[in-house]
């Protein structure tokens, strides 16, 4: 039998979109989750640096390093790389050559959003277990 934490799932947002940015903390906070904020890709991994979440919600265009680094970052990273990424762009290209467990394509619901999280924390999590 696996004991449940009761303490909440913490997500990093990464999005330089202040309006977005916004819009994804809100809706992961009335999710039951614990969001924190990143508008740059140095921001975000001076954040990873010290903080481990359980999930990143990563913008690809960032100013700056562009969220293409971050994420060749938390794959390199031994600690990191077990945190599941939620990649979020316009772009319509072909992105399977990313180590990214979900991609979310603009403009982005806020059910759409909580669905991803969602489903890529269960993804990344063995039943039983707690990341």
């Amino acid at each position: 039998m696996s004991v449940r934490s009761n303490r909440k799932k913490e997500v990093l947002i990464v999005e330089d979109n202040d309006d977005l940015r916004g819009m994804f903390a809100v809706t992961l906070t009335l999710g039951g989750f614990e969001p924190y904020e990143a508008r740059t890709g140095f921001e975000a991994l001076r954040l990873l640096d010290s903080r481990a979440p359980h999930l990143v919600v990563l913008d690809l265009v960032l100013p700056g390093i562009d969220g293409f680094a971050v994420q060749q970052e938390i794959a390199a990273n031994a600690v990191l790389r077990r945190i599941p990424v939620v990649v979020v762009t316009a772009s319509t290209d072909d992105l399977s050559h990313l180590d990214v467990s979900c991609v979310l394509r603009k403009p982005v619901t806020p059910e759409t959003l909580l669905k991803t999280v969602r489903e890529c924390l269960a993804k990344a999590t063995p039943e039983g277990t707690e990341i």
